[in-house]
């Protein structure tokens, strides 16, 4: 791995992991406020949002940041970090011990690197994911994926009743045609952590925002996974000057291309035109 990919690498890991143990500190002694699209917000995720903004500033400060708490429009930088300072705020204010910092670096528009750390489940999982027909880089990282520096990928098995499936709240209306069994894990980027990493087989999120997603499309990606947007155009690259605060993308990930035919149907009606 080249010394460029080394430092974004070494970089995200210290700086989940600081923001992350501030974060354990904070988690079970915060109340949230609501903020005007439903969603909750606590001083730990604004916190958490200026510590991450701050280190990218100094470590690298020709590239941009979009980032759910404060910068949300897509900024024209050639490269450009997406910031979850803190995902599934809605389970840290109740004190559900499954929540992460997730980023992702960004080349014209394309993630190419996704590091998420899950302070309470002392798990941090991370990716890198190229390819030469997306964009043109000089020095391409290698694509790969990591829990805990462990390489991942998903499962390869044929559906049986067993397996899991992980969905959304705003997903509930396929319920009764899913034939393994459930969770709803209260995070986007988790549920398809989980799928990257052979745990679940397959995931389906509703209305996922762009910094909900970013650094999982890379991680499960690179892993092998399956990811299918759920709407009639690409996610990426993005746009610049695109403000992507209430954009959502409701997507699939499923553990092998033969389970695409089976899924696929089952989650139509999440499907956006």
């Amino acid at each position: 791995m080249t010394e460029f990919w080394n430092q974004v690498l070494n970089f995200a890991e210290t700086t989940t992991f600081r923001v992350g143990n501030q974060l354990l500190k904070d988690f079970g002694n915060v109340t949230a406020d609501e903020k005007a699209d439903g969603s909750l917000i606590t001083k730990s995720d604004k916190w958490a949002d200026r510590e991450i903004r701050e280190a990218i500033a100094r470590t690298f400060p020709t590239h941009g940041i979009l980032t759910e708490e404060t910068q949300q429009i897509f900024p024209s930088n050639e490269w450009c970090w997406i910031i979850d300072p803190l995902d599934a705020t809605t389970n840290f204010a109740q004190g559900i011990p499954i929540w992460a910092t997730s980023i992702a670096l960004l080349y014209q528009g394309i993630p190419i690197f996704g590091y998420i750390h899950l302070p309470p489940l002392h798990q941090s999982y991370y990716g890198f994911y190229y390819q030469e027909n997306q964009t043109y880089l000089s020095n391409p990282p290698i694509t790969r994926a990591f829990l805990n520096h462990q390489p991942i990928q998903p499962n390869q098995d044929k559906i049986n009743s067993n397996h899991l499936f992980n969905l959304c709240s705003r997903s509930t209306k396929i319920l009764p045609q899913i034939p393994t069994k459930i969770r709803m894990l209260g995070i986007a980027s988790y549920n398809f952590l989980l799928v990257a990493c052979g745990a679940s087989i397959a995931g389906v999120e509703a209305t996922p925002r762009i910094w909900d997603i970013a650094g999982a499309w890379v991680i499960a990606k690179a892993a092998g996974a399956v990811w299918i947007p759920l709407e009639s155009t690409d996610i990426f690259p993005l746009k610049i000057g695109k403000d992507y605060s209430s954009h959502p993308f409701p997507t699939l990930v499923v553990g092998n291309q033969q389970l695409v035919s089976y899924f696929l149907p089952l989650v139509q009606p999440l499907r956006k035109k």
